[in-house]
């Protein structure tokens, strides 16, 4: 199996895009990433895009995407996983370099979410969870990461201004952040007396509905090395894994099972460990989920990740700096491209370039993408070569 680099990221700035369509917003970020990596041509393409459909009701999107993006006829592939649709895409351009049956492949994630009504929009991102049990009962996801949270309360002792220090931090690394949809601070008081969406979780305690697009271009390190354009940033480790869609099926809801056993595998195959990450980005869709990730993924104990993030241990200059982007709650959540810009802000960050929210001396770093309640999970590990 080859080495595998990423040679180009592109992204732009996120938020509600009117005057933009769903291949508008693709085809800008790809030629961005295309742009940084030096390439004009690609081998293969995959997108990671959770609902089209739904949310603009154009299917086919592999077809229309390379078509609007001048790749035609070579091979493009719609994946969906949910929320975690840009990490797999990501995961298998990563699979299709390393097998040495392409040498330049790019990775995108998109979604337009804006386009329709908040109801359509709640109905499209439900199509995610347990459609014959939690939805026909009427749960939606915030009901569902308030049962995770209660339940991390009532075993733990997290506390409501735990789960507010999660936001404050993510929106004070947002406002650094130029691509983010919400680029300004927020305090304690604010998030936790903003309005009630389901108990304990408030509105600022979850992402937004977003328009956005991020791409990466991949391609083997020796071919990398041969460019001298950018520093040369490997894939490390990757790994995916699976868990019930439903809660009601997992033993413990607080504990994130896949997103454990996906941590364990990219671990494994980069020959580290958790104490070795310099930072990492994960998918915060509700700041419960955040302190849920960061135990799962071995940062801290079961239980602490709350009292961690009161303490400012996730903060930028902290012992695990996590979401220098601002995460999915600052930077936004167009939920087929969260995955891949993680990987954006990852290589930005590894590259020295992230301006004022710079992780010092990072060399090492994690991404985690999950969809659903974490019914899937990637876990990337990229280091500078």
């Amino acid at each position: 199996m080859r080495e595998v680099a990423v040679i180009g990221v592109g992204i732009q700035k996120w938020g509600e895009l009117w005057e933009k369509s769903l291949r508008d917003i693709f085809v800008e970020s790809a030629l961005n990433a295309m742009k940084d990596a030096g390439v004009d041509k690609i081998d293969s393409m995959y997108v990671g895009c959770m609902s089209s459909g739904l949310f603009t009701g154009q299917e086919h999107i592999a077809s229309l995407l390379a078509d609007y993006l001048g790749f035609n006829p070579n091979p493009a592939v719609r994946v969906e996983s949910a929320c975690a649709s840009g990490g797999v895409a990501f995961r298998q351009g990563f699979i299709e370099v390393a097998s040495g049956f392409s040498d330049v492949v790019l990775v995108g994630g998109v979604e337009k979410m804006t386009d329709v009504d908040g109801g359509t929009a709640t109905y499209a991102l439900g199509t995610a969870a347990d459609q014959e049990y939690e939805c026909y009962n009427g749960a939606t996801f915030p009901g569902l990461y308030a049962l995770i949270a209660r339940a991390h309360m009532s075993k733990y002792g997290t506390t409501l201004e735990q789960l507010a220090d999660v936001t404050v931090k993510n929106h004070d690394n947002g406002s650094l952040n130029p691509h983010a949809q919400y680029p300004f601070k927020v305090t304690r008081e604010q998030v936790m007396t903003s309005t009630m969406v389901a108990d304990p979780l408030r509105i600022l305690h979850c992402s937004g509905i977003t328009d956005g697009a991020a791409a990466a271009i991949l391609a083997p390190v020796e071919l990398a090395k041969s460019m001298k354009k950018n520093p040369i940033i490997k894939v490390a480790g990757s790994g995916h894994a699976t868990d019930t869609i439903a809660l009601h099926s997992r033993d413990d809801i607080t504990f994130l099972r896949a997103t454990a056993e996906a941590a364990r595998r990219a671990f494994d195959m980069a020959g580290v460990g958790p104490k070795d990450i310099d930072f990492a980005e994960v998918h915060d869709c509700f700041s419960i989920a955040e302190i849920c990730v960061s135990e799962a993924l071995g940062f801290f104990e079961k239980g602490q990740g709350g009292k961690a993030a009161e303490a400012g241990e996730t903060r930028l200059g902290g012992e695990i700096p996590i979401n220098p982007s601002g995460g999915l709650k600052a930077k936004g959540h167009p939920v087929g491209a969260t995955g891949i810009a993680q990987v954006h802000e990852l290589v930005t960050q590894l590259r020295q370039d992230a301006g004022k929210r710079q992780v010092k001396n990072a060399r090492r770093a994690l991404s985690q993408n999950m969809g659903g309640t974490g019914g899937s999970a990637l876990v990337h590990i990229l280091e500078v070569a």
